[in-house]
């Protein structure tokens, strides 16, 4: 899933450097860390961690609000101080200073600290949301302070941020582009919570968790090991690392269940068949290539093409350049892998190993994944090429063959992704953080994830645990549960989408420091973006006051309690609801299933609301294993309590029927 993608990773001529490199924040005359600057929001009530870089052995002072500490700089030029807890309030001043070097960082807040992470439904600005230009108009508050993160991935930890940042108070300039969840939920709350709020946005379109969990966390659920072997091999020496990984593509694409032998589309000596089709000379998205089996297309297809190269061109050292692909490539030249990039907003260059290029015909093959809307290799033709050390390139302008696969198959993802990969966006947008005090954590993920609903409930326990052993044990999270998107069935079936939500509601309901905010009902069947950020800044508020500041109300709406047969029906119980349970737009609500064990045996079910229960009565009633409501990717389900919350999608288990049931 591809979606406001900054530069994602080029491939090796341009990584070496984005994730070899160590930034130098030591060229600097500054002690302190980015994160603290003018305008920032330190976090209230709190031991405050103070925390940059000096001379190797130098003491550091630190003096705020009259609170003084110090600390000295280890081997490495690392130091950290800690500050005594202080309330809300401010403007202060920070100061950090060493025998040679002062640094003061002026109108600083105490208040508390959000970080805002997630995918493009968290990055979705404010002036995409709903009546943006009133919203952007009246948005003037100086204790509403924003920062948001480089987008940058990184083989390893970093410790500084990709470029520089700013904390900045609220206002029309500075809000306009910020995180419109983010910033809703911080207003909302702030009419609950008068103290300042400082907002960190660290967000990246079409993302999966996987990106924003540390190698550590991800290693430790057994699941990773050889993509992460080939990470570490990657931040080292990339052309090897790519060749092997290669080799586990290689293993994927065989271990198919409808893969057939020999079948090897990027071999050096494959020979196009009669699936092989002439693609249009400048490519560009398949959708629009005017060939009715790929109007629609979502999945992969395979580009070949050939270029003839001399002695003197083979001889080089040399780079595959190709267009941007919509939204991950895998290319290969003569059989042997050469790289893999996630993202559509950017060409590729992958440096070949050498040796690799010969004198007469090569091949160069790319399979390209897409998940969403148009995709493709992007033109002109003129874009594709191999470019040589001595500054000449030679077009790969022979017409380039397709052909595209049958399926739904999913391809591994290069570890070293941006977006697609294995703990790079922690490492570039999280670990540069350091251990800033934080409130709490908001999370707005998953939609890239739905082709693995079944893994996601231990990923999102893994990435949940790893941030707050940097952020701080019992650090609370807000989830937002994915919203509807795509169009209602006609009848019930298995949806990845339904089976991740019921995951991110089992995390939930598994801690008491996580809240599950509900928008099943302000999804739009038609955007994967609902612009109706306003109410999701309401919801993760009111959640935020029940989990985070233990106000006693509902945090949520309507949740199932419990569930029972009788003669002819099933009864469910509900609890969470403020007022009585009430069907919108039917007499009955919309949205209940009752199922048997097997997938594929739900039926929907005629449903009537009375207080906090719902009855349930359908022919399979009393053949039922289990009941399910609102599952679907986009469904129609109308049962709210009187505050309009909407209950949730679930599933939940049937008590076993007794043998009088059963003789019915």
């Amino acid at each position: 899933m591809q979606h406001h993608l900054l530069a994602p990773l080029l491939g090796v001529a341009l990584t070496l450097v984005a994730f070899v490199a160590p930034a130098a924040e030591g060229a600097r005359a500054t002690l302190l860390h980015a994160m603290f600057q003018d305008h920032a929001v330190l976090q209230r009530d709190q031991p405050i961690r103070v925390f940059g870089r000096a001379q190797a052995g130098e003491e550091v002072k630190i003096a705020f609000a009259g609170k003084r500490g110090r600390a000295r700089a280890d081997a490495n030029g690392r130091w950290s101080a800690t500050l005594p807890a202080l309330k809300a309030g401010g403007p202060y001043t920070l100061t950090a200073s060493t025998s040679g070097v002062v640094q003061n960082v002026g109108d600083v807040l105490v208040g508390d600290v959000w970080l805002c992470s997630g995918q493009s439904n968290m990055e979705l600005q404010v002036w995409r949301s709903l009546d943006a230009r009133a919203e952007i108009a009246g948005a003037d508050n100086d204790r509403i302070r924003l920062l948001t993160v480089p987008q940058s991935g990184a083989a390893t930890p970093q410790e500084t941020l990709a470029s520089p940042v700013q904390w900045t108070p609220t206002n029309t300039e500075t809000v306009r582009d910020f995180s419109a969840a983010c910033y809703f939920f911080a207003r909302e709350l702030q009419k609950t919570v008068d103290v300042p709020m400082g907002l960190i946005n660290a967000a990246w379109g079409g993302s999966r968790i996987q990106a924003w969990t540390s190698g550590p966390a991800l290693r430790g659920t057994g699941l990773y090991n050889d993509e992460l072997d080939v990470l570490a091999q990657y931040a080292a020496d990339p052309v090897p690392a790519i060749g092997r990984w290669g080799e586990i593509w290689t293993r994927w694409w065989k271990a198919r269940p409808d893969a057939k032998p020999g079948d090897e589309p990027w071999s050096a000596s494959h020979v196009p068949g009669k699936d092989w089709r002439t693609a249009p000379r400048d490519l560009g998205a398949w959708e629009k290539w005017g060939v009715p089996e790929l109007a629609r297309f979502d999945g992969m297809l395979w580009y070949r093409t050939t270029v003839k190269l001399t002695a003197q061109q083979a001889a080089q050292d040399a780079v595959l350049a190709l267009a941007p692909a919509d939204e991950m490539d895998m290319a290969w030249v003569n059989g042997v892998a050469v790289g893999s990039t996630y993202g559509a907003g950017n060409g590729r260059e992958y440096a070949l190993p050498r040796g690799l290029l010969k004198v007469g015909e090569n091949s160069v093959v790319v399979n390209v994944l897409d998940t969403y809307r148009d995709g493709g290799l992007a033109g002109p033709a003129s874009a594709h090429a191999l470019r040589f050390k001595d500054g000449s390139r030679v077009p790969l302008s022979n017409p380039w063959k397709y052909r595209a696969e049958p399926g739904t198959d999913s391809p591994p993802r290069a570890p070293w992704q941006t977006a697609a990969g294995l703990s790079t966006l922690y490492n570039g947008m999280i670990a540069p953080l350091g251990r800033y005090n934080l409130r709490g954590m908001l999370w707005y993920q998953g939609e890239s994830n739905t082709s693995e609903a079944a893994r996601y409930g231990e990923l999102l326990r893994v990435f949940r645990d790893d941030w707050r052993s940097r952020f701080g044990h019992g650090t609370p999270l807000l989830l937002v549960q994915l919203a509807g998107y795509g169009m209602p069935r006609s009848k019930p079936d298995e949806s990845g989408w339904a089976a991740l939500r019921e995951a991110q509601r089992n995390v939930a309901n598994g801690d008491a420091d996580t809240g599950l905010v509900v928008t099943i009902d302000i999804g739009d069947h038609y955007d994967i973006h609902p612009p109706n950020k306003q109410e999701v800044g309401r919801r993760l508020a009111r959640a935020a006051r029940h989990v985070v500041y233990g106000e006693a109300l509902p945090p949520s709406g309507p949740v199932p309690q419990s569930v029972r047969r009788t003669d002819d029906a099933v009864v469910l119980g509900f609890t969470g609801n403020s007022g009585d349970l009430v069907a919108r737009g039917a007499d009955g609500a919309i949205g209940f299933e009752l199922c048997r064990a097997q997938p594929g045996s739900c039926r929907y079910a005629d449903a009537k609301a009375w207080g906090n229960t719902v009855t349930l009565r359908a022919a399979n009633a009393h053949e039922a294993t289990r009941v399910r409501y609102c599952w679907a990717d986009g469904p129609v389900c109308t049962l709210f309590d009187g505050a309009n919350l909407p209950a949730g999608p679930f599933e939940i288990p049937l008590p076993q029927a007794s043998a009088d049931d059963h003789a019915r």
